[in-house]
């Protein structure tokens, strides 16, 4: 019997237009009435998650960041942070890189500290919480870093995806979508912060399932007793056969499987 669902958000749950589908809510409510537990799971920062998500706050579980944290009933229960060394040396290394720009996530918001229109346009559009500092090495000396979100002017697979796992040393690099990189402690991921809901809550493996479209997902899939992958998927991941291929997000795949999985 499924007792835990978990999603990411950007290219899984939501389609193209970035819209909640229409029936999320109605389902999340329906889950939560026959003790089924709804989790995004994204490497969007807390703040922007619980406000996407307002509606149904008390019957979810969170986990942002990428598995950095997670949340559950008003609080955080698992961090997984990056120790303040490796982000400084991560970000000497970032910053030696053309096109590539780093943003520093924090428990309740993010700092920047380049002046490209273009990123903090971007940056805009993600996060709710987020700062311009002028230093983010003093940042990261002062609050607690759950990862280091990269964005790159270029398809991240074919520029920092390739650039920088092999110089950053010690700490985990993974692409995170179409242009953002995230840059972590070794063994920070979904899939761990996706083990720590099953242990808190005393779930089985086997009554869990979870839906993811990256390798950032992967973990989280692999620990999921069903695992499912949008055709829209990174091909990567499509062809590591660890779960079901279904249709795209831009068909509302992902919710409409959830339907059958409640149903």
């Amino acid at each position: 019997m499924i007792k835990l669902i978990a999603s990411d958000l950007d290219g899984t749950l939501l389609p193209p237009s970035k819209i909640m589908p229409e029936k999320t809510f109605e389902y999340i409510e329906a889950m939560s009435a026959k003790g089924i537990l709804f989790v995004p799971a994204s490497g969007r920062q807390l703040p922007s998650v619980k406000k996407m998500f307002e509606p149904v706050l008390d019957k979810i579980a969170i986990i942002a960041e990428n598995g950095g944290l997670v949340w559950l009933g008003g609080e955080i229960i698992f961090r997984d942070p990056t120790p303040a060394e490796g982000v400084k040396y991560a970000l000497d290394i970032i910053d030696g890189q053309e096109g590539l720009y780093p943003l520093i996530s924090c428990t309740d918001c993010a700092y920047y500290s380049s002046e490209n229109e273009a990123f903090i346009e971007t940056v805009k559009k993600s996060y709710t919480s987020v700062q311009y500092a002028d230093d983010l090495k003093k940042v990261a000396d002062g609050e607690e870093v759950l990862k280091i979100s990269v964005w790159d002017e270029k398809p991240c697979a074919e520029h920092g995806g390739i650039i920088l796992p092999p110089l950053i040393k010690g700490l985990r690099a993974m692409i995170s979508g179409y242009d953002w990189l995230d840059v972590s402690a070794p063994q920070a991921n979904k899939g761990r912060a996706f083990e720590a809901i099953l242990k808190h809550l005393g779930i089985d493996r086997a009554d869990s399932a979870a839906f993811g479209d990256h390798m950032n997902d992967y973990e989280m899939l692999r620990a999921a007793g069903r695992a499912y992958i949008p055709e829209n998927a990174f091909y990567k991941l499509k062809e590591s056969g660890i779960g079901e291929i279904i249709g795209p997000h831009r068909e509302l795949s992902v919710i409409k499987k959830i339907g059958e999985l409640i149903s």
